[in-house]
């Protein structure tokens, strides 16, 4: 019974440390700055990308505006909800964030097709889906498994 209790016991142990991530807490990145948020992305464009030294400036800089763009509207939210200002948006303040937004995408779209290759672009494209569906919780699978309906 002793054995079995012990062996349940580092069952369990097993288990919540292998579902711990460390290195994927977000608050991490709270912390830095918008240029440092930009500058790491841009890192990390250039390592998944293969840029130039041209392209990887560009990018520095469109992720670095990025990134200050999304401070403030944080920032703003937080400004809000601290006020108790959070009330129901009404359809036509919807209407105008979402289009607000898309407009956002479109010209940022159009700047990535100025810095980067069609190529290149596909494969950022790529890697923004997964990175949304990630968030999503969709795509979670970790390194190493296949989808079942692959098998």
């Amino acid at each position: 019974m002793k054995k079995k209790l012990v062996v349940c016991m580092l069952m369990v142990t097993v288990s919540v440390i292998a579902q711990r991530r460390e290195g994927h807490d977000r608050t991490s990145m709270k912390d830095l700055t918008a240029e440092q948020i930009g500058t790491l992305n841009a890192k990390k464009a250039t390592l998944a990308l293969d840029l130039t030294a041209k392209q990887q400036e560009q990018m520095q800089a469109l992720l670095t505006e990025n990134a200050k763009m999304r401070k403030t509207k944080m920032e703003e939210r937080k400004a809000q909800k601290e006020s108790g200002a959070t009330k129901a948006m009404t359809t036509e303040q919807r209407y105008e964030r979402a289009n607000e937004r898309l407009d956002y995408q479109i010209a940022q779209k159009e700047k990535l097709k100025n810095i980067l290759s069609d190529e290149q672009l596909a494969k950022w494209g790529k890697m923004q889906q997964r990175k949304r569906q990630r968030r999503k919780g969709i795509g979670t699978k970790k390194k190493g498994q296949q989808d079942k309906s692959q098998e």
